[in-house]
């Protein structure tokens, strides 16, 4: 057993750890935060993406114990809202807080029908998020390609692509 200490989506979380434990493990059980799937388990499907240190991963295939020290986002975390996601999602539903502000891609995924069961959803955004911040005004092709590890059973991806396409083309009139 191992302690480590990660910040995920701004919130020190410290827990003594064994030392084979995956990241997307600690993210859902540790964090708490069960928007990250653990889908594959061997960094094919994308469910498990989150950004270490600004760089996109798949939680899947990374010790825990290797991001010991470091900024975990998770798909909660995109909104910049407290790593307390799911607890602010449920109050929200039974009417005791306002909902969380969405992102530019996260409405425009709502706008555009981008989403059918929703299980590789999270792995989506935080793929296509850092392809927007990495690409200024990507083409079709560019969002393809940053949709490859990605794997979708429910749709054909072109709601996916035109929901991000949007953003960006928004992004550029700003």
């Amino acid at each position: 057993m191992r302690e480590v200490t990660i910040s995920v989506n701004g919130r020190p979380v410290t827990a003594e750890i064994d030392e084979r434990t995956l990241l997307v493990d600690f993210v859902r059980r540790t964090a708490q935060l069960t928007g990250t799937k653990a889908g594959c388990l061997e960094a094919r499907c994308g469910s498990c993406s989150v950004h270490v240190d600004g760089r996109l991963i798949k939680a899947c295939n990374v010790l825990a114990l290797q991001c010991d020290g470091t900024s975990v986002t998770t798909v909660e975390g995109l909104t910049g809202n407290s790593a307390e996601t799911t607890e602010v999602s449920l109050a929200h539903i039974v009417g005791v807080q306002e909902e969380p502000e969405l992102t530019p891609l996260q409405k425009s995924f709502h706008k555009h029908g981008a989403l059918q069961c929703g299980y590789c959803t999270p792995g989506m955004l935080m793929c296509l998020t850092d392809l927007l911040a990495r690409c200024e005004g990507p083409s079709e092709e560019d969002v393809r390609r940053g949709l490859t590890g990605n794997l979708c059973r429910c749709t054909g991806y072109q709601t996916i692509v035109d929901a991000t396409l949007a953003v960006a083309q928004a992004d550029a009139q700003e």
